[in-house]
């Protein structure tokens, strides 16, 4: 036994149990892992170490194995899809992945989403849930489902709205935008989507969702910014606006573009992480650079998006600054 990351860390699963847990797709019950040699001693031992994850009622993923340092929403979507192969092998019945959880496994942002319980539908018979499922009743005809990974999902259009139904406009928006860059889907098929469901309890915050989708916006901070700005009131922004010198040369591409003057950007908490410093430089010679044409800038992060009256309230008083300039 050795230390990682501050850490107890045991060595990995010995290779009967990795065939077993390869079979399940990466999970394993407590009887594999006895079956491959592991006593009830060891087993604890690597439940309290963290080595292995108990994902819910007999059923374990070796978490020790993923990467180092994974970030918390990161480690959750891949907890999340090992959980619906869980949930989907214990079924009795035919049913489609749905919701948020066929959201995560079409490649969309779970921000905003309830991982905590598999989201599944089916077009018939009874709806039961249970602490790791929820079961839902509607009618789902061939178009409405594809599959992913071997598994019957919600279609892209579908996920969105059903999720945005069950969570909020600002969810919405963040899946229909990155769906949208994706090119997973274009805008009429939201749009129709969410008029197909528009009986629905939460409709009305998806078919706001799904028009006022951009697929421009290239992160989750991004689209909630823009979200931002809008609830508040703000001019709309010229988004991945291309600023140009004299001569007609790209300096660069800004998030937002508000009245031609003021340039707002999100800093996401991964941006500088690859190569800082020489990053950093960089991007200190482009902002010099469009200073000098006119443009002023106000750059945002993850913990003003909390704060939408005050942040705002810096973005009038930037614009006001920058147009007086």
């Amino acid at each position: 036994m050795k230390r990682r990351g501050g850490r107890r860390h045991i060595a990995g699963m010995n290779p009967k149990l990795e065939v077993l847990a390869g079979a399940r797709d990466g999970w394993f019950t407590r009887s594999d892992a006895a079956h491959a040699g592991y006593s009830d001693s060891e087993i604890r031992q690597r439940l309290k170490c963290g080595q292995w994850t108990r994902l819910c009622r007999d059923a374990y993923v070796e978490s020790g194995a993923w990467p180092d340092g994974e970030l918390p929403w990161d480690r959750a979507i891949r907890l999340h899809k090992v959980l619906t192969r869980v949930v989907l092998s214990r079924m009795t019945s035919a049913v489609a992945v749905s919701h948020q959880s066929a959201a995560i496994l079409h490649g969309l942002p779970g921000w905003g989403s309830d991982l905590s319980r598999v989201q599944v539908t089916r077009s018939t018979g009874r709806t039961r849930s249970d602490r790791v499922t929820q079961t839902h009743r509607s009618p789902l005809s061939p178009g409405d489902t594809t599959v992913v990974d071997g598994l019957q999902v919600t279609g892209v259009a579908r996920c969105i709205v059903e999720t945005t139904c069950l969570s909020s406009y600002e969810a919405g928006v963040v899946l229909s935008d990155a769906a949208l860059r994706a090119g997973l889907v274009d805008q009429d098929e939201l749009i129709a989507a969410a008029d197909r469901l528009k009986h629905w309890p939460g409709s009305p915050a998806a078919g706001a969702a799904t028009r006022f989708a951009d697929g421009r916006s290239e992160s989750v901070g991004e689209s909630r910014l823009r979200v931002l700005m809008a609830n508040q009131g703000l001019p709309a922004p010229t988004l991945q606006a291309e600023i140009r010198d004299p001569d007609g040369h790209l300096l660069g591409r800004v998030d937002f573009l508000l009245d031609r003057v003021l340039i707002v950007e999100f800093d996401g908490a991964q941006k500088y992480s690859t190569d800082g410093a020489n990053v950093l430089v960089a991007e200190k010679w482009r902002e010099d650079r469009i200073r000098e044409l006119g443009y002023s800038f106000a750059r945002f992060g993850w913990a003003d998006l909390a704060h939408p009256t005050r942040t705002a309230n810096r973005i009038r008083r930037a614009l006001t600054h920058a147009a007086a300039a």
